[in-house]
Formats: structure tokens, sequence, C-alpha cells
């Protein structure tokens, strides 16, 4: 089984200590990028639960002022199944495990902070935020998060800071001295002995807001604290903390300070307001000179702390989570919604790579009165084609986890703002994968100016590579697409819609041309209707000569090429929203989705029902070859607030035999996917014949774009985890001296075969001496002396 599709931004990321190595929270496993080339190098496999939190041991004082001591490579991860794990991440080895026995939602070790500024620290000591399951979720005032310091050398719980209703994340400060939490209109800051340190000797201080704050930051050297809101305003608190964190008692709440909320303990309160909506992250620069903020716009803003004066790093394409910069300062990295981690350089912040994942889920899940979702895949290349919020299609190869290309599908500027007036409502591509079918809807505004729209797209050069070809603005009137089907070996495609009509399209041949890009387009061929009603899906037999479409309950047969009715199978309970013929057989299914679910098996040959079940299908796929099909079942059905994580299970059938084949319990089956695709052979290291390389495969993807793929004939847990079979690259060693300049010298090889026969002199040396490439020849010192010598004559002297 091969597994993928993780988030990368569901938690803060972490460096290296020598910033080569870039640390990302992957669902229950951490993987390792290098920063040179953003290929994954390795991962740490061992938690049971995602993965919230990781940090990286510095490395201790005298490794740093040695070159020759080989840097630190050890880090600390929490994760929901409340273990925090010690790893070796350069030998991905786990080298101890501490139990805390509840879910870890945030992490944070500040003794270690210290021991890159050569601090005396005995013990490390971590703080963690937990979530205490015992109490009830439903009660509004139960306090179910908890701060708790553990002893990570005893491996015990040795205090706890703080109860909350629900875990906040803690921030610390890059000294270690401080650390602090966000509590509604609250800002929680604890004070860490930098000696001897005991629970009972840490300090506590309180700042107040009148909105509520979302995120918080430190100065690397100042008593100063950031924080932003959800209204998008940044106030630094200066010198907070002087009366209950000073030794001396001579401190005093003075009055008349600029910002300060009544007793708070700072010195002075100062706001800053360029967001629109709330802040998500605020990260003072090493120097503490900028502090950087970033939230929904997509934009990085860069403070200037004396002046207030501010720069932009615009046009991320998404908004933003997460801001980590390195201990070497050269190199940031910024983590966005879209799943995307970019490395920046700085101080220019210009994006020098980027690690992306598979795009995650659209927020708003219901759009136009359609809640289904949106996914293509290519059987061929098994591939995934995946609807984005910034109106583009994002082609994510499954078995090798990457992604290949993304296709921009609406001309027009992303702009995140909460209503959305523009969606992509479906995706088809054809099995070989040379054709591409996309259906924009533009929402109408007051009940005008709405528009849907048609797009055929042709394959290009590559996998995942896609040409414009034709554009059809309202296909169907003013009504929407309910499908799209393209006939096999065919370049003709049929389209149905609610408004009561199917449409044949063909691929023109009269404009034919040598440059692709400029193809023949579509036009349509004929049009077809059924007693005007709705029709609601539509699907073309393995050898293209039948068509079926659903209106609405009633399933009709055509003749796509005279577009005449050939059959009309018995009406189903409600409505069929998927239809698809199984494999080659004279097996049809359809799929009922309504408060009467049904899935059912339709003989074609004789218009008669095979077989039924009243279950709820979120989807269905059809083996192309066999008689297979799959199915992917809720357990219940879904309400209008039915979330992701609603579970379910995959059903494999025969079509003759109403007895599933198999089945596999998922989760997070709500909003997800099933599709086969064409088999890999590294999936089964005993398939060693030509009719096991032929097999296909069965690819799972869940609500939150994690997937699965695996072979439908063997039993094996389906449990999204790890990727059992991914290519690693190994890390390149970096480059120092001159190679880090100007790159490696090419090594030059000889070209001739090394003789046996010793060499011989010429007798004509200066015919060949100065032949070659300029670098290749010695310093003009010995070739002056080579070239003189051989113009000489020699002769042998009698000694006399």
């Amino acid at each position: 089984m091969i597994t993928g599709g993780q988030s990368y931004v569901s938690a803060p990321p972490a460096f290296s200590a020598d910033g080569r190595l870039l640390l990302v929270c992957s669902g229950r496993a951490v993987s390792v990028f290098s920063t040179a080339t953003a290929m994954l190098v390795s991962e740490l496999e061992g938690h049971e639960g995602d993965v919230t939190a990781v940090v990286v041991v510095p490395p201790p004082a005298a490794a740093t002022a040695t070159p020759a001591v080989k840097l630190a490579s050890y880090c600390w991860t929490a994760g929901l199944d409340g273990v925090l794990i010690y790893w070796d991440f350069v030998a991905a080895e786990a080298v101890r495990k501490v139990q805390v026995g509840l879910p870890v939602h945030s992490m944070v070790v500040p003794n270690i902070c210290r021991t890159s500024k050569g601090a005396e620290v005995s013990t490390p000591v971590a703080f963690i935020s937990v979530e205490d399951m015992s109490k009830p979720a439903n009660e509004a005032k139960a306090l179910r998060g908890q701060m708790r310091v553990y002893d990570l050398m005893k491996g015990r719980k040795v205090g706890l800071l703080a109860e909350t209703r629900k875990p906040e994340k803690i921030v610390a400060s890059s000294s270690g001295e401080f650390l602090g939490i966000t509590n509604k209109r609250k800002l929680h800051i604890w004070n860490i002995p930098t000696k001897d340190f005991k629970p009972d000797k840490i300090r506590k201080t309180k700042l107040r807001h009148t909105k509520n704050l979302t995120t918080l930051a430190f100065h690397p050297s100042e008593r100063t604290v950031a924080a932003g809101d959800v209204t998008g305003r940044i106030l630094i608190w200066r010198d907070f903390g002087n009366a209950k964190f000073s030794e001396s008692s001579k401190s005093k709440v003075d009055e008349g300070r600029d910002g300060v909320r009544g007793d708070d303990d700072a010195d002075m309160c100062t706001t800053w307001h360029w967001h629109s909506s709330r802040v998500r992250f605020l990260k003072f620069s090493s120097d503490g000179a900028y502090l950087f903020s970033g939230g929904l716009e997509g934009v990085i803003v860069v403070w200037q702390l004396d002046t207030g004066k501010r720069r932009y790093k615009p046009r991320l394409g998404s908004p933003l989570l997460f801001f980590v910069d390195s201990p070497d300062s050269s190199i940031s990295c910024v983590s966005c919604t879209n799943n995307q981690v970019y490395l920046l350089k700085m101080p220019n912040m210009e994006v020098m790579r980027s690690i992306a994942g598979i795009k995650l889920p659209i927020a708003s899940t219901s759009l136009g009165g359609s809640d289904r979702s949106v996914y293509g895949f290519d059987y061929t290349n098994r591939l995934v084609a995946i609807p984005t919020e910034d109106y583009c299609i994002q082609f994510y190869d499954l078995f090798e986890n990457t992604e290949i290309s993304e296709l921009q599908v609406c001309q027009r500027n992303f702009q995140p703002v909460d209503d959305i007036t523009m969606y992509i409502s479906l995706v088809s591509l054809s099995i070989d994968g040379s054709l591409m079918c996309t259906v924009d809807v533009k929402l109408p505004e007051d009940e005008l100016g709405g528009l849907v729209t048609l797009k055929f797209w042709n394959h290009g050069s590559s996998a995942g590579n896609y040409f414009l070809s034709t554009v059809i603005y309202e296909p169907h009137s003013d009504a929407e697409v309910s499908a799209v089907a393209f006939r096999p070996g065919r370049n003709m495609a049929v389209s149905s819609s609610f408004g009561g009509n199917f449409k044949v399209w063909v691929q023109s041949l009269s404009s034919q041309s040598s440059n692709e890009k400029n193809c023949a387009g579509w036009r349509c061929q004929s049009v077809g209707s059924y007693k005007k009603k709705p029709m609601t899906s539509a699907a073309f037999s393995a050898d293209g000569s039948v068509l079926a479409v659903a209106a609405e309950s009633v399933i009709t047969l055509w003749d796509p090429d005279n577009n005449a009715l050939v059959g009309v199978i018995a009406e189903t309970l409600s409505p069929v929203t998927n239809l698809s013929f199984v494999g080659t057989s004279v097996f049809l299914m359809s799929v009922c989705q309504s408060s009467r679910p049904q899935v059912t098996v339709w003989n074609v040959s004789n218009l008669c029902m095979q077989w039924s079940y009243s279950i709820y299908a979120e989807a269905a796929c059809c083996s192309p070859d066999g008689n297979e099909f799959a199915v992917l079942a809720l357990l219940s059905c879904p309400d209008g607030g039915a979330s992701t994580e609603q579970d379910g299970a995959i059903l494999l059938f025969n079509a003759e035999n109403p007895n599933p084949v198999a089945s596999w319990s998922v989760k997070k089956a709500r909003g997800g996917s099933i599709s086969f695709v064409k088999g890999d052979i590294s999936l089964d290291a005993n398939a060693n014949n030509s009719r096991d390389r032929d097999t296909v495969s069965l690819v799972y993807v869940n609500g939150s774009h994690e997937y699965a793929i695996f072979d439908p004939r063997k039993s094996e847990e389906l449990v999204i985890s790890r990727n059992a079979d991914k290519k690693i690259q190994a890390d390149e060693p970096a480059l120092i001296g001159y190679a880090s300049i100007y790159g490696e010298l090419r090594k030059l090889e000889s070209k001739k075969e090394v003789s046996d026969v010793p060499f011989i002199p010429s007798d004509r040396p200066w015919e060949t001496i100065f032949s070659g490439s300029s670098h290749v020849l010695p310093p003009l010192t010995k070739l002056c002396s080579a070239f003189l010598s051989s113009l000489l004559e020699k002769r042998s002297v009698a000694n006399e």
C-alpha cells in the first residue's frame, strides 16, 4: 500500500542547526526536506497520531565554535497520541519516548534554547499543551486545556502552569526566558528561571486587550512582546513584567503609560493596523529590528520596529499560517493554507523553492447548491486533478506523492475574501488522459450576472500538461452542467444539465494544424432530452456504442452517433447522481444520493435490475476491464452539518453478485472519493507475470485530501499513515569555500582507455605541447621550459 497527501501546514516546521534541513510535520510522521533541493531526505515514523510539534535541539557552544565538531542532529516531537519522542533525525532513529497519556497540541522546550548561548542548563524541561479528554466536550465552561511541565530526562510530569477552555498554542522566546499563550482577550506570560529550574519559581503576568488575541511573538533580546488580534491589529508591549519579573522591588506601576490598559505590567503599548482580518503569525527578526506578520491576504508585512514603516512580500497566492527563520538568518520559510511551504532567501524574501503537497479542501463545501466533491482521475498516468481556491487545477502524482503541474482555469487574480464568487464545479478526464473538460461557475450577484463556462483541454507534451482548446459559454442556456463523460477511443464527449437536456460534443476536423495549440476545436453535434426531466448523470459503455443518461430517476440508453433513444430502464427510488458501466460487461451501476439512497446494478441486455442496496454512497467507480466496482459508503446518511470526520467503508463488488468481495473501514469518508488507476508492479513484489502487470489499483482520497493506493485483491488494513514505497533522495553535502561561490569544478576524465604499453615521448613534442583546451593546459612556467627544451638540439658530451 502507498499513502500520501498529508498536510505539510498542520504545525510550524523547524530548521536544523545548520539550516540545511527542514523538518515538516506531515500526518503521523515528520518529513525531512533538503533546503537546497526541496526534496525529501528522510521520514521520522513512530507516532500513532498526528504530529503537532517539532523542536530541534541546537548544538552545544563547543560545536558552534569548533567547525570540525559535527553539529547536533536531534529533535523532540509531540503528537496527538500523547507521546514525546527524541529523534536522531539524520539517522531517522528514535532515541527515547516519554509517555504523556493525553493528546499534545503544542510543545516548547525553552531550556534547550539557551544551550546555543552557552548558558548553564541542567535538565531539559518541556512545556506542553494537552487536552483533558476526561472532561465533557459539550460543557461550555469545561477546562479541557492544560499547560503541563514535563521533565524530559525522567519522563514525568513536574508541574501544571494553567488550565484553559481549550488547548492553546505555546510560544517561547528565542532566549528561552519567556513563554506565553493567548487566551481570549488576555496574554499570559511566564518567566522561566535560567538556573536551578523549579516549577514554583515560575512567575506569571497578564496583558489585556479589547479583542480576542490570535498569536504572539517575543523580541529576541528585549523585554518586548507583540500580539495580533481577530481584527488585524498588532499590539506591541514594551518592558513588560518590570513589576513582577524584576528582582528589585522598586518597580512600581506608573500612571500615564501610553496604550496600557489598567494596571497591566508594561511601560507602553503601541498599535499597528494593516491586515483586514485576523493575524495568523508574528515573528521578530533575529536582530530584533523588524517584525514579520501575515494573515488572510497572502502577504508578508515587514514592520520596522522603531518607526512603524512597512514593506511587503505580496502574491504568495494563499492565506499564510506560519513563519519560521533558520539559525543562520539567510533563509526562512512561510507555510500557506494551500499546503505549500515556500523557502525564502533573506532579507529580500525571494522565493527560492517550494515544498508543495496536495491542495487542501476548499473551506466552503456547499457552492451553488451542490455539495459533491470535485475530483478528476487520470487512469493511465495515475494522477488526480483537484480544483483549488485560486481557480486552478492541481495535478498530483499519486505514486510519487508530488505535484506535477498546476493549470489556471479562470484568468483572474485570486482574492481571499469571505464571499466566494466563482468556483470550478466539475473536472472530467478521458481514460487515456488525452482530453480534459472543466466547468467553472460564476455565481450571480443579486440574481444577476451568473455564468457557466464549459472548457475543453487537449493534452500537451507531458503528464499533467494541458492547453485550452475550446471555450463554450452557457452550454445549456442558464442551467448548470451536472456531468461530462468522454467516449472511449473517440474524440466525443457528452454533457448533461439540470435544465432538461444533454449535448453530444465532437472535435471538429476542419482546422487540423501541425501546431498542437492550433488543433481542432469542439462543436455540438446533437441535443437530446427525455420528457423535459433534469439530466443528472451520463456515461459511455466500454466500447462507446451505448450512451446512458439519467433523466432524474429514469435511466435512458442512446445511440451516440445517431442520437436515437434505444431503451429505457425502470425508475429508481430517487434521482440518479452517478452512472458508470462496469468494465466491458453488460452491467450498469447507478448511485442515488438523497434521503432514499440506493446503489443499483442493472443488466443492460434485458433492461432489468440485477440487484440493489439501500446504502449511502459518497462515491463509486468501476474497473475499466473486469466486472468489479467499488463503493465508498458512509455509515449514516449525512445531514447538512456533517463533517469530514464521518467514517465510512469501501465495498468491492462483483457486478453479478450482491455479496461484497472485500471491504475496508476508512476515516474521513465524507467528502472523499475513490477511483481505479493503472496498476504498478512495485505494489506487489511477487507479481512476475504479464497478467499481474496489467492489474489495476484502487485509490481512496479522504475528505482531507489524504490518499491511499492499494491492491483490491489483497485484504490489508487501510490506514493512511505512511508511504511504504516512497522514493527518498539522499541529501547532498553542503558546499564550502570556493565551491560555495563558483560551484564545484568539473572532473576531467581521460576519454582514452588505459593501455599496457608504456608512454613513449614523441620525437616532435612541439607539435602537441600546445594542443588541447586552455583550462586543461599546464601553467605557462612549465610550458615555456618544455617548449624551449624541445627547440634545443640535445647531444651527448664525452667525458674527457
